[in-house]
Parts: C-alpha cells; structure tokens; sequence
C-alpha cells in the first residue's frame, strides 16, 4: 500500500465516536417509509456542517448530497437508506427508539451514519477528485413502490457511472464483508386473496360455505407451485403470513384474508408464478361455491450485481479487511429497492458483517431484538471511501 494511500485512510480525530452518535441518535428517532421528515432534515444538517457539497431534496424526505470535483472525469452514487419499521423495539439499549412501535430494526440508522462519515472523509479532498460523488440518502426503502423509483424519476441517477451501496448483516459476523456477484436478492411480490362464502352456526356447517376450510385448501395447495409446477432448478419462494377469519368458537365466518409473498429471480418464473397462484385460488373458491377477490402486487426488481463493479469492490473490500475476511454470499430471497438504481447503470451491492453473538447481538433482521455490532460502522464507512478511490482519479498530495 502507498504512503499517499495510508494517508488518505487516516480519520479525522473524534469520527469514529461521531459516526456512533451519528447512528444512536437516528436509531432513537426513527421514522416510518415515506415520513422521514425528521431524519432527512437531521441528515441535510450534517451534511451542512461538514460542507463542500451542493445538496438538494428531490422528494420531501430524501437528500442528494453532490461533491465535485475541480477536474472533470466520471461519476459515481453512494446509497443509503434511512426508513425504519412498524415495530415495537424491545432491545433495552440506553438510545431505545423514542417512537412507540417505529425501530430501526434493519440496520438503516447505520447505513445513514456510514455515508455522512464517508460524506466527511470524501469531502476533506473533494479538491483533488475527478469527477462527481453523488450521495444518495434515500426514503422509503421499506414499503413498496418505494423510494429508489421517485428518486430515478427525479433523475437523481442522470449521469451516474456507477451506484455502489451497502447493508450491514447480522448473518454475517463483524469484520467480513459479503460479495455476490450476480443474483443477490430476489423480486418481493404480495398478494392477498378474499375469500367470501356464506357463514353460519359452527354446529351445521353444511348450511354455510365455509372459508376457513377453503382457505386452508388454498394455503396448502399453494404449496404445489414450488415443489410440483417450477422447475426445481429455478429459485422461488411462495409463503402465505396471514390467515384471518372469525371471531367466535361457534360461529362459521362468511369471509377469509389471506396475504403473503412470492420471491424470485426470473421475470417468466415471476409470471408463471403469478398465473399458478391465481388459478390455483379461482379453482378451489368455484369448486366450494365461494367468490374471491385477487390483489397481487409487484414488488422491486432482483437486485443483481454488475460483474465487472463487483469485481473492483471486492478488491476495494480486501484492501480494507484482507481476503480471509472478505466472503461470497449465495443470493438470498430478501428484497432490496437498490434495483431500482442498477436500471440506470452498473451497481454492485454488499453486505457488511455486523452480528456478533459474544456480544448478544444474535437477533435477525426485523425482529424486536435486532441490534448489530457498531464496529462495523468503520468498515462500511470505510468501504464507501475506498470504492470512490478505486473508481474515481484523483490527484495525489
């Protein structure tokens, strides 16, 4: 490693602690997809006091934070999201979020922090960059149609080279880095399907058209579009979350709500899917005398990373944690609205390890418990610098 390179990786004295105050006072404030009015204005400040950028607020809550540099050359976007969920936290911690049943239980509050440390490193030489470093703050990653779309149609991507992000990952524990090259989060389509019989007393059930008995035939007859209808080398999940009918013991409800999700990879097994699911539901509803109702909505794109992006990233991640600690991940069936991004141009998608079960921190993604190992702030700060290293000139000191 250079001399020129070991100086440009030395931290400003006090980021480290800022960036963990950075992430602990946003995962005390979280706010749900679309009204992180709060935090987008929390986050403009910041980028305020650290200056050098021209920032600008396509949707109300969202910030594009734009460093550029003196010579012209290429540009590349750095994304994170900042939307928390519709949970109640239940992890103790001294900065517990202050919005009852909103948390930060997917690593957002870290994302955000990660880049406004990145946004200070980047802009102490924004005088040497060729270029552009386009910082993405994005809203509403969480809650379909999602954030990514507005801001790809407020041409926040316009002219952009490269779209490079980051997810920190209790799966993986603190100081690897996860790289996938390719497919690495699939399509998260929701449906939801009414079921509207007849209802009556539990004790004649032959006067009623039953829903909770046709629904449980849908339910487990959905099952046959993975193991009897797709090709067993074609990745799909199909899973029903919610089943709701009735109210009392004796009493045969006239109306059931099932909703769940299908994922994929390939926009046909996405389809024939679809089709499977609805056939599926209109003939076991008309078999039982029973009429339906059928909301499917589509969800993100697959995420899939670019391969030859991918490639510098992960020698980008080396460089920073050594190739022992740098790991290929298999593509998983999260859904991620960074695809929305890779439409425009090139974009690769890590994941940062983050658990660490001598700590307790051993909770999944989502769950009231979630927390992940704040040592892993560095690295994913840390990573955003070096891509722009790898990607952008720069003129040396």
């Amino acid at each position: 490693m250079s001399e020129s390179t070991q100086r440009r990786e030395e931290w400003p004295a006090g980021l480290k602690e800022q960036l963990v105050a950075w992430r602990r006072h946003l995962h005390a404030n979280p706010e749900l997809s679309f009204k992180e009015v709060d935090t987008a204005r929390y986050v403009e400040e910041a980028l305020s006091v650290i200056g050098g950028f021209e920032l600008s607020r396509p949707t109300p809550t969202s910030v594009v934070a734009r460093l550029i540099g003196p010579k012209p050359g290429r540009t590349l976007a750095l994304r994170a999201d900042m939307d928390a969920l519709p949970i109640a936290e239940e992890t103790g911690l001294a900065y517990a979020s202050g919005n009852p049943g909103v948390m930060h239980a997917c690593g957002h509050d870290g994302h955000t922090a990660m880049l406004l440390a990145a946004a200070k490193l980047l802009a102490a030489r924004r005088d040497r960059l060729h270029g552009e470093i386009r910082l993405i703050f994005q809203h509403a990653e969480e809650l379909p149609p999602g954030g990514a779309i507005e801001l790809v149609e407020a041409a926040v991507m316009d002219g952009v080279d490269w779209v490079f992000g980051e997810h920190l990952a209790s799966q993986l524990p603190v100081g690897q880095i996860g790289v996938a090259y390719g497919d690495m989060a699939a399509s998260p389509d929701n449906f939801t399907i009414v079921i509207k019989g007849y209802g009556g007393h539990a004790g004649f059930p032959h006067r009623a058209v039953d829903t909770i008995a046709i629904g449980a035939q849908i339910v487990s007859n959905l099952q046959h579009i993975v193991s009897r209808y797709t090709n067993p080398l074609d990745r799909l999940v199909v899973s029903v979350t919610q089943f709701t009918a009735g109210a009392s013991h004796n009493v045969i409800p006239d109306s059931a709500v099932l909703k769940g999700t299908v994922r994929s990879f390939g926009e046909q097994v996405r389809q024939d899917a679809k089709e499977q699911l609805l056939r599926i539901v209109q003939g076991i509803a008309s078999a039982h005398g029973a009429e339906y109702e059928f909301d499917y909505v589509l969800g993100y794109r697959p995420v899939v990373n670019d391969e030859a992006l991918t490639r510098i990233l992960e020698e980008a991640a080396i460089e920073l944690v050594g190739a022992d600690a740098v790991v290929h991940t298999p593509p998983g069936m999260s859904g991620e609205d960074f695809s929305a991004y890779q439409q425009k141009a090139p974009g690769t998608f890590v994941n940062i390890g983050a658990g660490n079960a001598d700590k307790g921190i051993k909770y999944p993604h989502h769950h009231p418990k979630f927390d992940f190992d704040e040592d892993a702030l560095e690295t994913g700060a840390r990573l955003f610098v070096r891509a722009a290293e790898k990607l952008l000139a720069w003129d040396e000191s």
